[in-house]
């Protein structure tokens, strides 16, 4: 009989050590501990150890740091009937972990269809040339529609990455023709504006030189000097009168 009775001590301080060994917990310094006893929420706990009851009380661990997640490659229409292939990367992290826990089933797979679909809704407004050119803007307008859907989940999403835009070879042949168009477009009026502002000036030195007869010689003089020096065994130029004149001593009529 005793020795029954000390085998039941036994077993009974055996199964109290199990228990006491249980009932901590100790939480690293980016985690929490949601605990709720009798199956309603009590409080958030952590970090560092924690003493939970067992059977009474039970407590799941959340993670406080910032999750980086890959939004799979989505199909995008555009606004102007352009289809693309677009991923992203979302950052977000817990804020709130009662409400990540009690609020949504499972808050990764949440979070993760919630961008897609927003990414999908967002770039779908926006047109082709939009895509490409602002897409600071875009991450921006993603971000505020995604972190204000998820407060109601305890999460703040603080930042929105489109990483690739992905076109058609089709697609990328139109745009290397619409940019090579551009270019020249551009050249033309750089060319035309150039040739402005040299007319402009050939203008306004014609009409010095027209002022002052002696300059105009001169001119010719030197221009007659530089046709000298070309390797031409023929050289046909007019004369003109006035300079005539001067050379033979005569005066004009």
């Amino acid at each position: 009989m005793l020795l029954n009775f000390q085998f039941g001590l036994g077993t009974l301080l055996l199964l109290l050590l199990v228990l006491v060994v249980a009932s901590f917990r100790i939480l690293r310094e980016y985690e929490r501990g949601v605990v709720f006893m009798l199956g309603r929420f009590w409080k958030v706990k952590g970090p560092g150890l924690v003493i939970i009851i067992p059977g009474i009380q039970q407590m799941v661990r959340v993670d406080l740091r910032v999750v980086t997640m890959d939004v799979p490659e989505q199909d995008v229409i555009s606004h102007d009937n352009v289809s693309v292939k677009v991923n992203a990367i979302v950052f977000f992290r817990v804020v709130e972990p009662d409400k990540a826990i009690i609020q949504v089933a499972n808050f990764l797979q949440a979070t993760s269809q919630l961008a897609q679909t927003t990414l999908r809704a967002v770039l779908g407004k926006h047109e082709l040339d939009e895509m490409l050119a602002e897409r600071e803007k875009l991450n921006m307008d993603i971000q505020k529609i995604l972190d204000a859907q998820t407060d109601a989940w305890g999460i703040k999403v603080t930042n929105v990455e489109i990483k690739h835009v992905d076109l058609n070879e089709s697609m990328v042949r139109a745009i290397a023709r619409q940019a090579e168009a551009e270019r020249e477009r551009r050249a033309k009026i750089i060319h035309a504006e150039g040739e402005k502002q040299a007319s402009a000036t050939l203008l306004e030195a014609a009409q010095m030189l027209a002022q002052a007869p002696q300059a105009m010689q001169l001119r010719y003089l030197q221009t007659l000097t530089q046709i000298a020096g070309d390797r031409s065994s023929t050289i046909v130029f007019p004369l003109p009168m006035d300079l005539l004149n001067q050379l033979t001593g005569r005066k004009g009529v």
